[in-house]
């Protein structure tokens, strides 16, 4: 393992210390990102352990810099874990990290359009092999489809408003960098009304383009079948969406289509995890995180 290693994760003190109940186990880091989180868990684990991590954006899988035996990294979307582990032989395992949120690389980064802070180009894509991005998300769109992703995923009270506006401005011309996304609304108020609101615009568009409401929701069934009993998930998310779905999950064991007789998980903590404000301070992108862990019952 390579000791310069510094990459700063969120909530990993919190999420390390809930998750390792076998320190010869399997575990899985299902979002690798800057690998702060692969390279906590490694350190908390003995030499006949096993760490399977996983990112669908290649660049992340490319910039690994852990050197560690016991480190086995694909590139490969979360919801494909079940081949990954047949591929290791694998049929369950001890515990399962899962960071929703973006790494630092991602957001910095122009060239991937995430961020309303900068003018790049719209994509927004976690996997860049994928041909879906952003410009075709509000280019291509329906006005139905535009209306929904903006009152399901932004949770925007005026989601048709929003929609209109999008729909009149392409009309005129290709909406294909960030500035010209931003440059169609004019928001009363402070900058933090603004700031507020452009974040859930883009919020709302990345989640489309990755599908990651679905993904997460297929993963979390997917977790209470390849886990041991008494094995852990830690999950972490950046907005309520997210964090419902799995607080409902971990408490019902429902997604709607999906109902598990008996219930496949018991929550370890009542209330969620929140950064310290220590952490905050020192890492102010961890404010939004919630942390949530449950046990295979």
């Amino acid at each position: 393992m390579n000791k310069n290693y510094h990459h700063k994760s969120v909530l990993t003190k919190e999420s390390i210390e809930n998750l390792i109940t076998d320190k010869n186990g399997i575990y899985i880091d299902a979002t690798f990102g800057g690998g702060g989180h692969s390279y906590a868990i490694l350190n908390s684990l003995n030499k006949g352990a096993k760490l399977i991590s996983l990112d669908q954006d290649k660049e992340s899988v490319n910039m690994n810099c852990i050197k560690d035996k016991r480190l086995h990294l694909f590139h490969s979307n979360f919801i494909k874990i079940r081949n990954i582990l047949n591929k290791k032989n694998i049929k369950k395992v001890s515990g399962i990290l899962v960071d929703l949120g973006m790494s630092s690389y991602q957001l910095d980064n122009i060239e991937r359009g995430f961020s309303n802070q900068s003018n790049c180009i719209l994509d927004m894509r976690m996997n860049k092999e994928s041909t879906y991005s952003a410009k075709n998300v509000i280019n291509e769109s329906s006005k139905e489809k535009l209306f929904f992703i903006f009152k399901e995923y932004g949770e925007f009270k005026n989601a048709k408003k929003i929609s209109y506006k999008i729909i009149e401005a392409r009309s005129k011309n290709k909406i294909l960098f960030s500035s010209d996304l931003v440059n169609i609304f004019f928001i009363k108020g402070t900058f933090k009304k603004r700031k507020k609101f452009l974040s859930r615009l883009f919020q709302s568009i990345r989640i489309e383009v990755n599908d990651e409401i679905n993904a997460l929701k297929n993963f979390l069934v997917e977790s209470s079948k390849i886990l041991f009993p008494k094995g852990r998930i830690a999950v972490i998310s950046y907005h309520s969406i997210e964090d419902r779905i799995t607080k409902y999950f971990f408490k019902k064991g429902i997604l709607k289509e999906k109902i598990f007789k008996p219930l496949p998980f018991r929550m370890i903590h009542k209330k969620v995890i929140k950064p310290s404000f220590q952490e905050i301070i020192n890492n102010p992108r961890s404010r939004s995180a919630r942390l949530r862990i449950a046990e295979k019952i």
